[in-house]
């Protein structure tokens, strides 16, 4: 499958190809869902957590007694009918993590590029050498390759360039990371999937055996 490259002005440098074993596979659309609960559920902290009624301060004696008062029967103000009681089957902490094996989460990547290649969301970029931030470059760079200002755009280089870093943190939708960095949750979740030329090759050479 062929490409274009893009100069940061939008224009057409000439056409690359990519690799058939990474972004022309057969989509595993399980596989892709194993993922994301990976993913999603590691970011829980599961910290949550409500004291029952063995745990809140006080209700150690009863409250009156059981027979004569005209009330109902209590014997505890502690009791989770009560307010300041306990409550009754309430979050308690618990151990979210959830893990996939290395060979699974390199065939949901491969699925989730393949995806963005088939809806031609894959997009090249020659190699960023900017002497400092500007975010109006790649501001019109998007509108010149048809990309809203809405859309996510996520950003793949080879390795770190502050410069590079500091001109898309502020665009709209927008994140940058490197190619070793790159997960499928990420490609899943953006609209547009923006490869350097070096992070591209890079990206092959990691993950294309």
């Amino acid at each position: 499958m062929q490409v274009t490259v893009y100069s940061l002005t939008g224009e057409e440098k000439g056409k690359i190809e990519l690799s058939e074993n990474i972004f022309n596979i057969e989509v595993n659309e399980n596989v892709l869902y194993e993922y994301v609960k990976e993913f999603l559920n590691n970011q829980r902290q599961g910290t949550a957590k409500t004291k029952t009624r063995g745990e809140v301060s006080g209700g150690g004696r009863k409250p009156w007694r059981q027979k004569g008062t005209g009330r109902a029967r209590a014997g505890s103000i502690r009791s989770p009918l009560w307010v300041g009681g306990g409550t009754t089957f309430g979050p308690q902490p618990k151990n979210w993590y959830y893990t996939i094996n290395k060979k699974v989460k390199r065939i949901a990547l491969k699925s989730s590029l393949t995806l963005k290649a088939k809806e031609n969301k894959i997009l090249i970029i020659e190699n960023v050498d900017m002497e400092k931030p500007k975010t109006k470059v790649f501001a019109d760079l998007a509108k010149k390759l048809q990309i809203a200002e809405s859309d996510k755009k996520l950003f793949v280089s080879e390795k770190y360039n502050k410069n590079f870093y500091n001109s898309v943190r502020n665009l709209e939708g927008s994140m940058i990371i490197m190619s070793g960095e790159i997960n499928p949750y990420f490609v899943l979740n953006s609209d547009y999937v923006i490869f350097t030329e070096n992070g591209l090759k890079k990206l092959e050479e990691v993950f294309g055996l």
